[in-house]
């Protein structure tokens, strides 16, 4: 059952996606509580319960439990017996960290796809921003999280590094992208960003390309650690 079709007394939240029996349903699950956890909603100390878990989202404890076994490897919970998985706090120089390897891996990544990018993909690329940019204007924070996330991914995969890819896609795990487009001037920022990147990629430059990603990636953590401050989310700078 999806979370759209739950019954009366179901948390239904904006944003959560529709579940369905699939391989991938952990994966969504914890896609799920990492952005509860990024916004607020759950917060450091509170205890989720499996049973209580499942059924808010309408399925079964088994996805819910891998799910909430992978953040714990990623380090967002802790397993206590009897009690459950507890969140964990975490901090703005976790976030800044993070951002860090995200700037030198994507950085990489951005000045490989300047080299091999294709006529059709670079295309892609700007049909990809353009929407994107509409995203944005019509304030739709869950199209402008996907887009997003498609507009790097097709740079990841021009970049023709499928380990480096895969280990930016862990990296990515850590930093709350739901929260990003909610940021005052982060719109404007991000497209001022992405453009840069194009246009190092029309110019076929690798050393602009790594240094216009790497900013991308580090300029929005002080505004991201002062929303998440103002939020109660982590303690403030």
């Amino acid at each position: 059952m999806s979370i759209g079709s739950d019954p009366p007394g179901r948390a239904e939240r904006r944003g959560d996606p529709e579940f369905a029996a699939r391989p991938q349903l952990s994966d969504d699950v914890a896609r799920v509580v990492r952005r509860r956890i990024f916004d607020g909603t759950y917060r450091a100390g509170e205890y989720l319960r499996l049973d209580q878990l499942a059924a808010d989202l309408g399925i079964s404890v088994t996805p819910v439990r891998e799910a909430l076994l992978n953040l714990r490897a990623e380090g967002l919970l802790v397993q206590h017996p009897r009690r459950g998985f507890m969140v964990l706090e975490f901090t703005a120089r976790d976030l800044a960290d993070v951002a860090q390897v995200q700037a030198y891996v994507g950085g990489e990544l951005a000045a490989r796809a300047a080299e091999n990018i294709s006529a059709e993909q670079l295309s892609e690329l700007k049909e990809i921003q353009d929407q994107l940019e509409r995203a944005y204007g019509e304030s739709d924070p869950e199209r402008t999280v996907r887009l997003n996330h498609e507009y790097h991914r097709l740079i990841n995969v021009a970049a023709a590094s499928p380990k480096l890819t895969q280990f930016m896609s862990g990296i990515t795990r850590y930093q709350p992208e739901s929260v990003f487009p909610t940021l005052p001037g982060w719109p404007t920022q991000s497209i001022k960003d992405h453009r840069r990147v194009i246009a190092a990629f029309e110019n076929r430059d690798p050393s602009e390309a790594r240094a216009a990603m790497a900013e991308h990636f580090t300029i929005g953590v002080a505004p991201l650690c002062e929303h998440l401050a103002a939020l109660g989310v982590i303690a403030p700078i």
